[in-house]
């Protein structure tokens, strides 16, 4: 029955994906990259948030709360300020500018070898780290969920490679042959699913919890009974030190949500400003409801078993296995499942885009059409999906996931935020500060990896070490800017292409949620 509910619901979603995008031009790069410039507030809001929940969120963040408490929800909450800083000033400037891709912009701001490298560091992030990362934790995920070691008679080795490929095969078909808004309508839906089966899981497990299976009950026994749990502050040396969230814990938001490819596509693909602010705006205000689903289910679970799990990557899917009636696991592992194809088609599209548009078109082929731009970013899609499929499987051999993917990622977040940053902020610094920043931040921090790796030596937070990089990198720009500075001030000419009108309501909504998150940590102090 759950198979079956499973299969259902799965295709119902790929039947009005297919439905809803029946008439877009396909061929055109704005109708394949950016869904022809159609999306309106609740399909970007809803493909942001599905785009960033899935199986490396929900089972790395609740495993992380289940041993950290609720103090990793600062990787929910926060995000909420970073949407509200896109939405008022970065939207508008790339709107503005009628870019398809971040890159693009900054080809515009500085020069062309500045646009390769950018490219290249998305490109190389994305396929090294995060599709493999996405397509492992995701088959882990549905592959315990049914059992396929004893379902299907093989190994657990073997379940995850026939799993990595069910989904990166059905995920590469929705990202290469349907483009930005298959992929986008596909989210919307499943995020609806998502947000239901999710806040079933806390509420179940609350009930399980309480002495007479009322949720509020379960929510003061664990308030009572563990109190340290919901202290949001920490300690230093807690694993989200409270001074990271003022160094590069917000860096890290600002790249995510403001400047990350995968992410702001979909900001870039609304109809005129005012629906891609709303839908900014909309999917700030649920994610401060985030905690709800990625952090509160593992604190529950830490109460259920009493800390005493071999690791903490099981505390989710254990209790979702002991608290979820039967009836709803298929339902549940459906919209799981559009999860994980949601965070890797989403990422497959924006390489898609990134090599189509500032790999192909710049310098391959700068005399082809438009068709065969959008062809050729097909043709490299397919390769790069089958590359992640080969190599996914083998993180089965690796330690902390999301550990590794929240430190490595760092190596080209840092030196794009910090070049987009210094590109707004300023009219004279050259092109050559651009390509020096993005050299040096990236050599210093793989520098970093590498020394806290390989050496028996203490190094400060990943997340420090973040901000102590942008800083360093900002003075070498700002310095380069002031000895060589460009001759004439750059100036952003407006393209026309979307309607520009703000949506008067930004400011004070946006206000009225950074109030909120700032406190959280006050009543959690």
């Amino acid at each position: 029955m759950g198979i079956i509910s499973f299969i259902g619901f799965t295709i119902l979603v790929a039947l009005i994906a297919w439905w809803s995008t029946r008439n877009t031009d396909e061929n055109s790069s704005d109708g394949y990259f950016l869904g022809g410039r159609s999306l309106t507030a609740g399909v970007i809001a809803g493909s942001l948030l599905l785009t960033n929940l899935s199986t490396e969120q929900i089972v790395g963040l609740n495993g992380d709360a289940y041993s950290n408490g609720i103090l990793v929800m600062a990787w929910e909450t926060l995000a909420a300020i970073a949407m509200v800083i896109t939405a008022i000033y970065l939207l508008p400037k790339y709107l503005k500018g009628g870019v398809s891709t971040i890159p693009t912009y900054l080809e515009r701001r500085f020069d062309v070898t500045t646009k390769a490298i950018t490219s290249g560091l998305f490109l190389t992030g994305y396929a090294i780290v995060l599709l493999p990362i996405v397509l492992y934790t995701g088959s882990v995920g549905i592959s315990t969920m049914f059992d396929f070691p004893k379902l299907l008679g093989v190994t657990e080795i073997q379940a995850i490679w026939i799993t990595v490929w069910g989904i990166g095969v059905i995920g590469s078909i929705y990202a290469i042959f349907g483009g930005l808004k298959a992929v986008a309508v596909s989210d919307t839906i499943n995020a609806i699913g998502l947000l239901i089966g999710g806040l079933l899981i806390p509420i179940f497990g609350l009930m399980s919890i309480s002495d007479d299976g009322y949720i509020l009950s379960g929510i003061t026994k664990l308030m009572n009974q563990h109190p340290e749990k919901f202290n949001a502050i920490g300690s230093n040396d807690s694993a989200i030190p409270f001074s990271t969230i003022f160094t590069g814990m917000m860096l890290v938001q600002l790249f995510y949500w403001g400047t990350n490819q995968q992410i702001i596509q979909r900001a870039l693909g609304a109809k005129n400003l005012i629906e891609g602010q709303k839908g900014l705006i909309l999917a700030a205000f649920i994610k401060i409801l985030g905690p709800i689903i990625v952090v509160l289910p593992g604190i529950i679970a830490f109460h259920k078993y009493g800390g005493n799990l071999s690791s903490s990557s099981l505390a989710y899917p254990k209790l979702v296995a002991d608290v979820l009636p039967v009836s709803y696991v298929g339902f549940f592992a459906a919209v799981l499942f559009g999860a994980i194809l949601s965070s890797f088609n989403s990422a497959l599209n924006s390489c898609v885009t990134l090599f189509g548009i500032d790999i192909y078109k710049q310098f391959m082929n700068s005399e082809a059409t438009e068709r065969q731009v959008v062809n050729k970013g097909k043709t490299f899609g397919i390769a790069l999906a089958l590359f992640a499929m080969c190599i996914a499987p083998f993180l089965h051999y690796a330690g902390s996931i999301f550990g590794y993917l929240q430190t490595v990622n760092g190596a080209y977040s840092i030196p794009i935020l910090t070049v987009i940053v210094i590109g707004f902020l300023t009219k004279r610094v050259p092109a050559l500060a651009a390509k020096a920043g993005l050299i040096f931040s990236f050599c210093l921090y793989v520098i970093y990896i590498i020394l806290s790796k390989g050496m028996e030596i203490e190094l400060p937070h990943f997340l420090h070490i973040q901000a102590i990089t942008f800083v360093l990198t900002v003075i070498i720009m700002l310095v380069i800017g002031k000895l060589k500075p460009r001759p004439t001030d750059y100036i952003q000419q407006y393209t026309k292409d979307v309607d520009l009108t703000t949506w008067k309501y930004v400011k004070p909504v946006g206000l009225a949620i950074c109030i909120v998150v700032i406190s959280t940590y006050v009543v959690f102090r």
